[in-house]
């Protein structure tokens, strides 16, 4: 009977040091891509390659949605870093909304707020050049789950830079450096 209570205590270590070294694994890699965003976002925005850029990083390394709460979903990090973690779940784990906005409440960042910019491209009409059409959209975090923006946020977020938006960029909100599109 010891013996089986000394392979017990074995095998639970055993199971415990897997997992404190796949956190630890995990939590290098949202840090390389947490170092990523945060050299990106000097002024305080993003554009929308490199945000682009950060999502396609968690889902080559598999996040699932524990990690991304547990890591990117935290008052602590700044608000692109929220979003991009959001977004990840929201679009490519298609995990859902409420587990979402629980994971947001649980991290104190529900009421965290982020403005896009985008430009759509002028057209010509009879001969003549139309201007280029300047957006902006501010949503709250809780808001992009529950749809509240209609999902005009996400969207463009998702499409990035094509012929259809030009010139992406997210913005913390009442952010002193933010500069127009």
């Amino acid at each position: 009977m010891v013996r089986k209570e000394n392979m017990e205590g074995k095998e639970g270590k055993d199971w415990r040091g897997f997992y404190v070294k796949q956190h630890e694994e995990k939590k290098g890699q949202a840090d390389s891509v947490i170092n990523s965003v945060e050299q990106c976002s000097q002024s305080d925005s993003l554009n929308v390659i490199d945000y682009l850029h950060a999502i396609r990083c968690l889902k080559t390394m598999q996040f699932g949605f524990r990690d991304v709460q547990m890591l990117l979903l935290k008052q602590k990090l700044n608000v692109l870093l929220n979003l991009i973690g959001l977004h990840y779940c929201l679009n490519i784990l298609q995990v859902p909304a409420f587990c979402i906005t629980e994971a947001l409440r649980i991290g104190k960042i529900v009421d965290r707020q982020v403005c896009v910019k985008w430009r759509h491209p002028g057209r010509w009409f009879y001969g003549f050049r139309i201007r280029d059409g300047y957006h902006s959209h501010c949503v709250y975090l809780e808001d992009l789950v529950t749809g509240e923006d209609d999902g005009k946020v996400l969207t463009v977020l998702e499409r990035g830079a094509t012929h259809e938006f030009l010139r992406v960029q997210v913005f913390m909100v009442n952010s002193p450096k933010q500069s127009p599109v």
